[in-house]
């Protein structure tokens, strides 16, 4: 009778062992339910609106002002370039002949 009590005792642990084991995952799937039913955490909101990223074609266009924009710069130097030397030949020119007009007084 001993035999039949110490079996009956070994299934009453592993009854025990088994039971713990089953609700430790029923615990672990309510805890995953709770989990799946909570709302992510939402980001901080900006209040201002943002404005659209430009497309590819209005950084072709900008490059291409730009690039205008740098030949007319260039252009223009040159013109003042080529204008100041000549208003400093000219300067030069007058300042000869008033000299030599000085000369013969």
């Amino acid at each position: 009778m001993s035999d039949a009590l110490e079996k009956a005792e070994q299934a009453a642990r592993e009854a025990a062992t088994d039971t713990a084991a089953v609700q430790i995952a029923l615990a672990a799937l309510e805890l995953a339910k709770a989990a799946q039913q909570q709302p992510a955490p939402q980001h901080h909101q900006c209040d201002h609106q943002h404005k659209p990223r430009r497309s590819a074609g209005e950084w072709i266009g900008i490059a291409c002002a730009v690039c205008v924009g740098g030949a007319g710069i260039a252009f223009a130097s040159l013109a003042l370039a080529i204008l100041g030397g000549t208003a400093a030949i000219v300067v030069l020119v007058l300042r000869s002949m008033w000299t030599d007009v000085q000369k013969r007084r």
